[in-house]
This record gives C-alpha cells, sequence and structure tokens, in this order.
C-alpha cells in the first residue's frame, strides 16, 4: 500500500477512523464491544497505521476502545484526533472553541489513550454566525494553542478541520500544519482548491463525507449512476469506486474509512486494488 507523510509519520493512505465504534449517534458503548475490539485489531494486522478519532466520539468510547485493542501500541501508529467540541447529555455537539477548552481536550486524548503525545490533533472549526459570543475565538487563539501544545512536546502535529481556504492558508502560514480535514467527495467537490493548495504544499488530505453527505436527502456516491455502472464493469462495490476515485485524484489523499465490522473493514482495505483504468477514472470525473 502506498504511503504519504502525515507530519513526521509516513503512513499508508487508507487508514481507519473511529466514529463509528460508539453506539447509535456516536453515543455510549458499541453494538458489539468484541467485535469493536477485533476491527482495531484486525485492521492493524492489515496495515493501518492512521487511526482517527477523538474524546466526544462516545464521549471516551472510541479512544477507550482503541487503547483497550491496541495499547500498548505497535511502532509507527498515528493516533490522530480532533478538538473543539464536547457532547451534551442528549447527545449534542457543544462547541469547545476556547482556547483553554482546546488544551483540556487534549489531555484528555492523551489521559483515555494512554499516550504522552498525539500525531496530529485536528482543529474542528465551527461557523462563528452559529456560535455564542463566548465561543467566537480567532483563529490566531486558536492556533497559538496549539503550536504551544507542540511546543510543550504533546502534539506532533497541527491539523485543521472544517475551514475554508483562507483559514488552511492562515493555518500554514502560523502553525505549519500536517493536514486538512474537509469534506470531499466525487459528488461534492467544493473544497477541490483546498485540495490542490495541500498537494502544493506537501500537506495530506483526509476528506470527511468521501461518500456523500451523511444527512438524508443529500447526494450519496453510492446512488450514482455513473458510480454504480462503473462498479459493475470492474468488479467492486460502488463504495469502493468511490473511494478509490479519491485515492487516484490526489496522491496526498488520506482515506479513513470506519467501521464497525470486521468483514466491512476488509471491503474498505481492498480499495487500492480496484481496477480503475484511465478512461473509467474519465468517466468517474464527469459523473457530478
Amino acid at each position: 500500500m502506498e504511503t504519504y507523510s502525515l507530519g513526521r509519520f509516513p503512513v499508508h493512505r487508507i487508514g481507519f477512523g473511529a466514529m463509528q465504534l460508539p453506539g447509535p449517534g456516536v453515543m455510549g458503548p458499541p453494538r458489539d464491544h468484541d467485535e469493536a475490539v477485533a476491527v482495531l485489531r484486525r485492521g492493524v494486522e492489515l496495515g493501518v497505521d492512521h487511526i482517527d478519532t477523538a474524546q466526544f466520539y462516545g464521549p471516551d468510547v472510541a479512544n477507550e476502545l482503541i487503547r483497550e485493542a491496541l495499547h500498548p501500541y505497535p511502532d509507527g501508529l498515528a493516533l490522530a484526533s480532533k478538538v473543539g467540541a464536547v457532547r451534551d447529555e442528549q447527545g449534542g455537539f457543544v462547541p469547545a472553541q476556547r482556547p483553554g477548552q482546546l488544551r483540556a481536550a487534549v489531555e484528555e486524548n492523551l489521559r483515555t489513550l494512554g499516550v504522552d503525545r498525539l500525531a496530529v490533533v485536528n482543529l474542528r472549526r465551527m461557523d462563528e454566525h452559529e456560535l455564542p459570543a463566548d465561543q467566537q475565538i480567532p483563529l490566531e487563539d486558536q492556533l497559538a494553542e496549539l503550536v504551544g501544545l507542540r511546543a510543550e512536546g504533546k502534539i506532533a502535529g497541527i491539523g485543521i478541520s472544517t475551514a475554508t481556504l483562507a483559514q488552511v492558508r492562515q493555518a500554514i502560514e502560523q502553525a505549519g500544519i500536517v493536514c486538512v480535514q474537509n469534506a470531499f467527495s466525487l459528488v461534492d467537490r467544493s473544497g477541490a482548491d483546498g485540495l490542490e493548495l495541500c498537494h502544493d504544499e506537501g500537506i495530506a488530505y483526509v476528506p470527511y463525507f468521501p461518500l456523500g453527505s451523511a444527512f438524508p436527502d443529500m447526494p450519496k456516491v453510492t446512488g450514482n449512476a455513473t458510480v454504480r455502472a462503473v462498479a459493475e464493469r470492474v468488479g467492486a462495490s460502488p463504495a469502493q469506486v468511490g473511494l478509490a476515485w479519491l485515492l487516484a485524484r490526489r496522491d496526498n489523499v488520506l482515506l479513513i474509512p470506519g467501521t464497525s465490522r470486521v468483514a466491512h473493514l476488509e471491503e474498505n482495505m481492498r480499495i487500492a486494488d480496484v481496477p480503475l483504468s484511465e478512461s473509467d477514472l474519465a468517466e468517474l470525473d464527469n459523473a457530478a
């Protein structure tokens, strides 16, 4: 499997996202605890060396499962987390954007994962127009806090998530970020400029919603007629085709497909072997 640099970590381009390990709504214990543990262990067996998680997945649940399944961690495993939100008792995502809250979240991630340093911490930005006044924090102040944590050795690399192109540029200049996590898929290419900027700067691009929006009534890659036709032709699933298209888009794309089932994990890990020809890719490029 090909690799790309996630800061100081050369990682395989297919990693694992832990968001689906907790229960429904990313809350509470997993559907099947033993299978969740097995998914993590099988992923590492198959070459996963980049796991994306967050303290607010559960909350705590994803991190605790990762620690149970994999600690002491194998050499070279990059554990990436994100900060900027917490959960309320109803499972809602509550902004936690103040510098002190970002620091507290990093400390919680370190504690629950059982590590002294995280490979990457992604700053999850939120729409300032939807935030209460005390959560409308300048990006400069947030990045400064993360830079300080990096200087203390608690973070190896800084990333940014759900960011505009201008914010990505600012984060590159101020914090020397190592990755960007933004929505991007075959049916949503609104972040194409950000992908190209990251490619030019040698920064990893980690798309979320890689198969289209998770929200109802929004476009899905697996429902696209062209994707389904190509999938049938090459003997792959529509999801595999959509993810393989992302890998082919640029070499700095790192995928973190998530699942709570071993069989689905193994299907995801075969994405790199999907035989998309140049004509297939051209057809998919014009699909949306």
